[in-house]
C-alpha cells in the first residue's frame, strides 16, 4: 500500500508532499509525483505527528456496552490520536497478565497503538500492591488506580519504590475521599445555588502535594492526573523547580469550561474532577503556558445515555477523543495563548515521552503516523455524529475552531 499526500503545510518542514510506503515514509519534498494508490490532496491542511493520549478509559473488558477497545481505537482515529495509554478500571481491572494481554491482542489492527496502564493496588481496592514485575512483562507501561486515589500513604510509597525498580511510572488520581464526602460537583457558589454538595478543591491539592512528598522522598517519578485547580498548578511549579521528578496532565474541558455549566443540571457536564471556576481555568492555561503543565490528555470516560439521565445520580465523565484536538486549538491557538510547536508538544510528543515510548516525528524513514488538520474550519459539536458508542460530551452544541481531516496510521487512512 503506498500514499501520496500533496500540497499540504507540514508542520516543521518547507516541504509539501509526503510519500509513504507500506508503514513507513519514503519521502518528503515538493513536486512528488508517485503513482501511489491512495492520492489525498492536502491542500489547506496542516500535517502533524500522530496524536497519543495517555489517559483513556476504554471499559473493555468487561463494560463493553459503555465503549470497546475497538470503537475507542476508531474514536482515536477520528480526532487524530495515533497512540492511547488505557485505564485499568475495566471488569477485571487490568492486575493480571491474561488482562493485559487481552487488550493488546484485540488492539491489534486497528491502527491505534493501545498500552495498558495496570492496576497500583490489586482490584483497585487499595490494600495489596499489584506484581509490578510480572504487568512489566505484560507490556503495562505505568500503574494507577485512577478513578480513585490509593488512600494509605504508606501502600502509595511502597508503589513509588517498586515501581520505580520495575521501570513504571505511577499516575496518580488526586482525590482525598474523606474531603470529597459525597460531592458531586465543585464546591462553591454553583453547588450552593443549587443545592447539591461540592467537592472541595482541598482535596485536589493536599493529595497532589501528598505524592509529590512521597515521590520526593524515594526519588521516584510521579505523574499527577487531570489537574483542575489553581492550587495543584502551583503546588506542580514549586515541586519541578526544587527539582522533584513530577509531571502532569490536565484536558480540554478544564481549559474551556467552568462550573457555570453545572446549573443546567446536565450530568454531562459532570466529570472528575469537576469543572471548576473561571480562576482556575486561567490558573491552568498558564501552567500550560510557561510548561507547569506537561500534556493535554482527554480522560475519555463514555458513560451510557441512560446512565447520565439523573443529574444526581450519574457516574462521572466525559467522552473527548473526537474533540479534544479541536478544543485545544480553540483555547490554545486560535487564541493566541500558545504556538502550534506547542500543541503538538503538549498532544504528540510529551505524553510519549513521560511514558518512555518512542517519539513520534514526520522524518523519512519512520513509521507514518499523522493527522491532517484544517486549523480554521469552525464546526458544531454533533455527538450522534461520534465513532465512540457513548455521547456524554461535555462540549456537545459548541462550536469549535480546527479539525482532524484525516489520520494516515499503519497503513490505515480515516477521514
Amino acid at each position: 500500500m503506498s500514499i501520496l499526500i500533496k500540497n499540504s503545510d507540514i508542520i516543521g518542514s518547507d516541504s509539501s508532499d509526503i510519500y509513504i510506503e507500506g508503514c513507513l515514509i519514503r519521502e518528503i519534498g515538493n513536486g512528488l509525483d508517485y503513482a501511489a494508490d491512495t492520492v489525498i490532496d492536502g491542500t489547506g491542511l496542516t500535517v502533524l505527528p500522530g496524536l497519543f493520549d495517555m489517559h483513556v478509559h476504554f471499559r473493555d473488558p468487561g463494560l463493553e456496552y459503555k465503549e470497546d477497545i475497538i470503537t475507542g481505537c476508531d474514536a482515536a482515529l477520528a480526532g487524530g490520536f495515533t497512540g492511547v495509554a488505557c485505564m485499568p478500571n475495566t471488569s477485571p481491572p487490568i492486575d493480571t497478565y491474561n488482562t493485559a494481554e487481552y487488550i493488546y491482542n484485540k488492539s491489534q489492527n486497528t491502527g491505534v497503538d493501545v498500552y495498558p496502564v495496570g492496576c497500583i493496588t490489586k482490584g483497585m481496592n487499595g490494600k495489596e500492591l499489584s506484581d509490578y514485575r510480572m504487568l512489566r512483562k505484560a507490556g503495562v507501561i505505568a500503574v494507577s488506580d485512577d478513578g480513585r486515589p490509593v488512600e494509605n500513604s504508606e501502600i502509595m510509597l511502597e508503589a513509588l519504590r517498586q515501581s520505580n525498580e520495575n521501570g513504571l511510572l505511577v499516575i496518580s488520581h488526586c482525590e482525598d475521599m474523606k474531603i470529597i464526602d459525597g460531592g458531586i460537583i465543585n464546591k462553591g457558589i454553583i453547588s450552593e445555588k443549587l443545592g447539591v454538595k461540592g467537592m472541595d478543591r482541598l482535596s485536589e491539592d493536599s493529595i497532589t502535594q501528598r505524592e509529590i512528598d512521597l515521590a520526593k522522598s524515594v526519588n521516584a517519578r510521579i505523574h499527577i492526573a487531570h489537574v483542575s485547580t489553581a492550587g495543584s498548578v502551583e503546588i506542580i511549579r514549586k515541586a519541578k523547580a526544587e527539582g522533584v521528578k513530577v509531571t502532569c496532565e490536565t484536558c480540554p474541558h478544564y481549559l474551556l469550561l467552568t462550573d457555570e455549566m453545572l446549573l443546567t443540571k446536565d450530568a454531562d457536564y459532570r466529570m472528575n474532577p469537576p469543572l471548576r471556576t473561571a480562576e482556575d481555568v486561567q490558573a491552568v492555561i498558564v501552567g500550560i503556558i510557561d510548561g507547569t503543565i506537561d500534556c493535554i490528555v482527554t480522560d475519555h470516560a463514555p458513560h451510557a445515555p441512560y446512565e447520565k439521565e439523573d443529574f444526581e445520580k450519574a457516574p462521572n465523565g466525559v467522552v473527548g477523543l473526537e474533540t479534544s484536538l479541536a478544543a485545544t486549538l480553540t483555547a490554545l491557538y486560535h487564541t493566541g495563548k500558545v504556538g502550534l510547536e506547542r500543541i503538538v508538544e503538549l498532544m504528540a510528543v510529551a505524553p510519549r515521552r513521560i511514558l518512555g515510548l518512542p517519539l513520534s516525528g514526520i522524518r523519512v524513514s519512520e513509521v507514518a503516523d499523522l493527522v491532517l488538520v484544517d486549523l480554521n474550519q469552525e464546526w458544531v459539536v454533533e455527538p450522534e455524529k461520534f465513532r465512540s458508542k457513548s455521547r456524554n460530551s461535555a462540549f456537545k452544541g459548541v462550536t469549535l475552531k480546527g479539525k482532524p481531516v484525516v489520520t494516515v496510521s499503519k497503513r490505515k487512512i480515516v477521514k
